[in-house]
């Protein structure tokens, strides 16, 4: 019954999905369940399932980030103007492009939080800035065309391996960045972070710094679109149409995966196999021969669907729990705020300002 449960929970619901449309995608087209084609298939997934690990941890906490396809077109536009033919420009320029994502990400972020500015506007204004600077510098063409040792990244990977044959790069990257995504959600980090955006007021109280937790989950976000923008110049080339919508996608994938708009739900590997259904799913559509114009119908369609799906859940589990009352003032109201929520009382103890760490 438990197994069951988790099956059609939010969370659970999208491996489901991500079985079902891989078999069906299988039935449809046999080549794809063979090892060095399902690694194709993760390669075109790496660069979505990376922005909505970045999405994951601003969402968590209750924002968004729409910033994060722009910032893409900008950090393609970059490698393929700077680099150029000469190898010896890969690092420096790669180095130069994390400086640019951690500095947008600071951006949104500071104005988010100490200026109390909506992150929707905020990270608006920034997708808006972004695209007028890529329009302003290219002209709306393709401009660059950055060397193959950093096309590389994003095209190659390690050959002649037994069974799958190669290797993407680009997976071994997806893997590292979920893995520390991962990690950090474990850490006390992610638990203020995730108790931020389940009850910001409880987390205040229990001594969490929520502007600078929540501008470095701004920060990660930027860098994974950064990342992601390393991988497309690989194999999309460089246009300014790069990494246009992007961020919905991300969101989409993040929503599908059970995280819950509002912040303080969500496990970070249901994010990314949201990615995965999402690609399955267009894959699905382009075998069937379901016009591509449709996809953002769909998209849309999805978006409504798994948030309605998720708030008919999440409503129906609160139902039976008592409503939290606490005092008006004093001491006593400090520490019922600081137990509201599992997430606080997990990190409260750790936290400099704790009212339980309080003589």
């Amino acid at each position: 019954m438990n197994a069951l449960r988790t099956l059609v929970s939010p969370r659970g619901a999208v491996f489901l999905l991500l079985v079902v449309l891989l078999v069906t995608v299988a039935i449809l087209n046999p080549s794809f369940a063979e090892p060095g084609q399902f690694m194709r298939y993760i390669q075109r997934v790496a660069p979505v399932a990376i922005i909505a690990i970045g999405q994951y941890f601003v969402i968590i906490a209750g924002e968004f980030d729409l910033s994060q396809g722009s910032l893409i077109t900008a950090q393609v536009i970059i490698a393929g103007n700077l680099v150029g033919q000469d190898d010896s420009r890969t690092v420096p320029v790669l180095l130069l492009m994390l400086v640019f994502g951690v500095l947008i990400g600071l951006v949104n972020g500071l104005l988010t939080t100490l200026l109390q500015v909506p992150s929707f506007i905020v990270t608006l204004g920034m997708m808006l800035a972004l695209l007028g600077g890529v329009m302003w510098w290219t002209g709306g063409a393709a401009t660059g065309n950055p060397a193959d040792s950093f096309r590389q990244i994003g095209r190659g990977g390690l050959r002649d391996l037994p069974v799958i044959d190669f290797l993407p790069w680009s997976v071994l990257i997806l893997a590292g960045w979920l893995a520390l995504g991962i990690w950090l959600t474990t850490r006390p980090y992610g638990k203020v972070l995730i108790a931020l955006g389940d009850n910001a007021r409880a987390a205040r109280y229990a001594g969490a710094r929520s502007w600078w937790v929540t501008t470095r989950a701004f920060v990660i976000s930027s860098v994974s679109a950064t990342v992601s923008g390393v991988l497309l110049v690989g194999y999309a080339g460089v246009h300014p149409s790069v990494g246009r919508g992007y961020e919905f996608i991300a969101i989409t994938a993040v929503v599908l995966g059970g995280v819950v708009l509002g912040g303080g739900r969500g496990w970070i590997v249901a994010a990314v196999a949201g990615a995965f259904v999402l690609e399955a799913l267009f894959l699905v559509l382009n075998i069937s021969g379901v016009p591509s114009s449709l996809r953002d119908a769909v998209q849309g369609v999805i978006i409504i669907a798994a948030v309605a799906y998720s708030g008919v859940v999440f409503r129906a589990r609160r139902r039976g729990a008592p409503p939290l009352r606490f005092p008006r003032s004093g001491e006593g109201a400090r520490r019922a705020r600081a137990r509201d929520g599992s997430h606080v009382r997990t990190i409260c103890p750790r936290l400099r300002g704790c009212p339980r760490n309080q003589s």
